[in-house]
């Protein structure tokens, strides 16, 4: 029987309230309403973001809503489509995004920007254009994180909102094109620009910052050096085209002086993708002062960012990003098709992957310092769940992210 124009029942995973563990939960999903579409999700990744609005005690929890149904980064296939929808059918591959794309505003048609705001301030408070969600449980609305909400088995997205990409995508794959890969990647390509033969710093190895380090790489860099407290990622970073490693613990100096000895003056390019202002400042400092660049990708709701004025009028440039500067439903099925054609690395992003009912587990890597990323597979086969785990050593607590030395192993 089809299910175009019913409500689906469904499992997805709920935040009742900050701080808490999520809930599986059987809820309903409302078909589709003009220019909405209905994706059933297949995968979705488990971003630090998820993690920062369960459990941060920043400047913006205040504003936080639940019930809520969290979960960004992820793919699926399309089930039914509402009415004006002319460029999705049922059965399509897609990816959902937090970042619209309408192709008809100012920004859209800017060089300059991604940052569409198409229903923007609604899906911002987890609501789509009527200002209501397609979740509910029990006839309470249930809201969607971003206006996505991927930790349901279906859920409901504007078709500003929505990527189409090849049929032939590994869903289970691609799914971390919907943020962190992405943020970071064109994080160095897009926003920094990072050229050939330069030198780059890239603070925090996780998921967005391994993808900075492969932008780096693929730009030509001629030297990355990453940047962690956790030296058990250093190998991967390697991986992805690191040249340097360096521990900020390992040294009785903040760790932007120790790189500006490194390299003879400060670095050309570094991308802080951590989202602390201590970070964010030693990344600053960490450049060249005549014409080094720094990009801001980790995202924070805490204050507390200082910078010395003089250092910024000697010649150095300061950015940020979002979503790496990519012009959302045109370059995702791009980054897709990159994937696939070996250019860009997917598969070693993923440390863990889980069925659904084991989120929770999810988020406890995280706290822990213990994953890249958990790739949660929303349907479970015949065969059961699959997990499996890279080694990956914890650190004390995944917001600490020290950037000045205990001279812990120092020579």
């Amino acid at each position: 029987m089809s299910t175009k124009g019913h409500v689906i029942k469904c499992k997805a995973a709920i935040a009742w309230e900050h701080g808490k563990p999520l809930v599986i939960e059987d809820v309903e999903v409302a078909p589709p309403q003009a220019h909405e579409v209905r994706v059933k999700i297949v995968a979705t990744g488990v971003c630090h973001t998820d993690w920062e609005y369960l459990h941060g005690r920043g400047k913006g929890m205040k504003f936080r809503k639940f019930p809520l149904v969290l979960g960004h980064e992820a793919s699926g296939e399309v089930e039914s489509v509402g009415a004006g929808v002319t460029k999705f059918s049922p059965g399509d591959k897609v990816i959902p995004l937090f970042l619209p794309q309408c192709g008809e505003c100012e920004r859209c048609k800017s060089t300059k920007t991604n940052q569409c705001r198409k229903n923007w301030a609604n899906t911002q408070m987890g609501v789509l254009a009527d200002g209501t969600s397609r979740i509910s449980y029990q006839g309470q609305q249930v809201y969607q994180f971003i206006g996505v909400g991927s930790f349901s088995q279906y859920t409901v997205v504007p078709d500003t909102s929505l990527a189409k990409i090849r049929s032939d995508a590994p869903l289970d794959k691609v799914c971390l094109l919907g943020c962190g890969v992405s943020t970071g990647y064109g994080a160095a390509l897009n926003t920094g620009k990072v050229e050939e033969n330069s030198t780059c710093a890239v603070f925090g190895l996780g998921a967005v910052g391994l993808a900075a380090v492969m932008g780096c790489h693929a730009a030509g860099a001629k030297r990355i050096i990453g940047v962690d407290i956790n030296p058990d990622k250093f190998a991967k970073a390697v991986a992805f085209g690191a040249t340097d490693c360096v521990n900020p613990k390992d040294h009785c100096k903040p760790i932007q002086e120790v790189l500006m000895e490194m390299t003879g003056g400060g670095v050309d390019y570094a991308l802080e993708c951590v989202g602390q202002p201590a970070v964010m400042s030693s990344a600053f400092e960490s450049t060249s002062d005549a014409c080094g660049t720094c990009v801001i990708a980790g995202w924070t709701e805490t204050e507390g960012l200082t910078l010395q004025i003089e250092k910024l009028l000697l010649g150095r440039t300061l950015k940020g990003t979002y979503f790496g500067g990519w012009k959302s439903a045109h370059d995702v099925p791009k980054l897709v098709d990159a994937y696939m054609n070996q250019k860009l690395k997917l598969d070693e992003f993923i440390t863990h992957t889980l069925p659904l009912d084991r989120v929770n587990s999810a988020f406890d890597f995280i706290s822990r310092g213990e994953s890249i990323r958990t790739v949660i597979g929303l349907w479970s086969r015949s065969e059961g769940p699959t997990e499996f785990r890279a080694p990956v050593a914890p650190v004390d607590d995944v917001n600490e992210f020290s950037t000045t030395g205990e001279c812990e192993g120092s020579k």
